[in-house]
């Protein structure tokens, strides 16, 4: 049984207080539930609509068709009724977003008293919201059956996880300018500063953002910084200051569609690149890229690590659609300790001799830059403790999908039948370069979120293995992947 619900409007009009009821609902039901957010760049009005997914298995993507489609305004039912399935119920007026949360718990066949402790937990505006939602109860007759299930799932978004995941590996700082799809983060972390007892700062620009990171990462303080792409464009010469100094520094960067502002609330996966070159001259880093919240968690924490453990930059790099979007899981993540690594001593952008004074004698720059080759072999080493990549389905069948990041989800929903293997990469930096030995003779399927292929040429550039043109499965206009699509998409290319 899988169902799926979209709730549109104009910005203002609380689709997304509105979604994120029944999804808190589904999942104290016992439902796996998934839903992300497509929003424009408006404090008010444009088209705002949120889509949800719930099963009795684990679903981590959306559908093109909907069941359910709640329309707060005209324009969400001009856009979207055709998405509507035959058999599905449509949901329209000008009433408010708490009388439609009273027509869908009587749609799914929920308890109203459900959605009173619900609402009571909102607090803000419970009696105004009560009385709408008893309105909106009473009135609707419409009713989907649902199988009873009894599942226990945690239920949160990427953001959120990102920030646990710091938090549990011994945050004591972080800084941030607000830039979407970062922000949330800078949010969920401010939130926590005194039960964590950490310091969270917004400061005046992402340059002053890295620069005050380095320097309370020199005194010692465990510090993650974050940004989105552009950015992370401001910070990259202070990452060439991590990378030459042996300064611990964890970057977050959430990417959406660039260059320039680009579409600043949508989605992208076009910043690897930049994660993997961005900064002058040569130097260590580690680039991590979770799939879901469960894996942010776990690649933050590892992020930590290396950046403790080596004394080095590392990057986790995240995007809109996972940073927002909402998961529930029934995985727990494993997590290291993080040694806290540091000792006073004198820091310098220049290479330097023992005493950390600048030089520029021929010996100990050759000395210099070979002990960060050396540093680069170790760290290598060091990631194959940790899964660097997975492989799911059939491991010998004769196609294989390969990708990254948030495109995770609808993968897996798109192929969990088929004969195939799908294989996630994780360490984009330093890369799993023992994956040649299971692709070379595969047909291989790319599925990415930019319009090149960008892991596509990163595998081509360590493992020598190319991916045909036409088995790339590109998309780039910001959106998310419909897992049906992408299904019928894999389909057609395989052998």
């Amino acid at each position: 049984m899988k169902k799926s619900i979209l709730i549109g409007g104009k910005a203002g009009q609380g689709a997304n207080i509105l979604l994120h009821l029944v999804a808190d609902a589904l999942v104290k039901r016992g439902f796996y539930v998934f839903y992300s957010r497509d929003y424009q760049s408006l404090i008010r009005g444009g088209h705002n609509f949120d889509q949800l997914c719930f099963s009795n298995h684990p679903v981590s993507s959306n559908e093109q068709k909907a069941d359910l489609i709640v329309a707060l305004d005209k324009e969400t039912e001009k856009i979207h009724s055709s998405k509507l399935r035959k058999e599905g119920i449509l949901l329209k007026g000008t009433e408010s977003n708490m009388f439609f949360a009273g027509r869908i718990f009587k749609i799914l066949g929920f308890e109203f008293k459900k959605l009173d402790e619900q609402l009571k937990e909102l607090e803000k505006k419970y009696k105004e919201n009560i009385i709408e939602a008893k309105k909106g109860y009473a009135l609707e007759e419409g009713k989907i059956e649902l199988k009873k299930t009894r599942g226990k799932n945690k239920f949160y978004s990427g953001s959120e996880a990102i920030s646990l995941g710091a938090v549990k590996s011994g945050l004591d700082i972080y800084y941030a300018y607000p830039m979407t799809p970062a922000t949330p983060v800078l949010g969920e972390l401010a939130q926590r500063q005194k039960e964590d007892n950490i310091l969270v700062l917004e400061l005046e620009n992402e340059i002053a953002v890295a620069n005050a990171g380095c320097g309370s990462a020199m005194t010692g303080a465990k510090v993650m910084v974050g940004t989105a792409g552009g950015g992370f464009d401001l910070m990259t010469e202070t990452l060439s200051m991590t990378g030459i100094a042996n300064i611990p520094l964890v970057f977050y960067l959430a990417q959406r569609p660039g260059p320039g502002t680009g579409v600043a609330t949508y989605s992208s996966q076009g910043d690897l690149d930049i994660a993997l070159y961005g900064g002058h001259g040569e130097f260590n880093r580690v680039v991590l890229a979770p799939g879901d919240p469960c894996e942010a968690e776990e690649l933050t924490n590892q992020a930590f690590y290396f950046s403790q453990k080596f004394s080095m930059p590392s990057i986790v790099l995240s995007d809109k659609h996972l940073g927002e979007s909402f998961y529930s899981l029934n995985r727990k993540p494993k997590l290291v300790k993080v040694k806290r690594n540091h000792s006073m001593k004198r820091y310098n952008s220049y290479e330097v001799d023992s005493e950390g004074s600048a030089t520029e004698n021929v010996d100990l720059i050759n000395k210099n830059i070979e002990k960060r080759l050396d540093a680069g072999d170790d760290i290598s080493r060091e990631a194959k403790k940790f899964p660097q990549y997975k492989l799911y389905g059939k491991k010998n069948a004769k196609n294989c999908v390969l990708f990254w990041g948030s495109t995770k989800g609808a993968v897996l929903d798109a192929t969990y039948d088929l004969d195939t293997c799908a294989i996630q990469i994780l360490y984009l930096e330093p890369f799993p370069k023992e994956i040649e030995r299971i692709i070379k003779k595969k047909n291989l399927i790319l599925v990415e979120s930019n319009s090149r292929g960008l892991l596509g040429e990163l595998i081509r550039k360590k493992t020598g293995v190319k991916i045909k043109d036409k088995n790339k499965i590109l998309k780039y206009d910001g959106r998310e992947f419909f897992c049906d699509e992408l299904r019928n998409k894999i389909g057609r290319r395989m052998r």
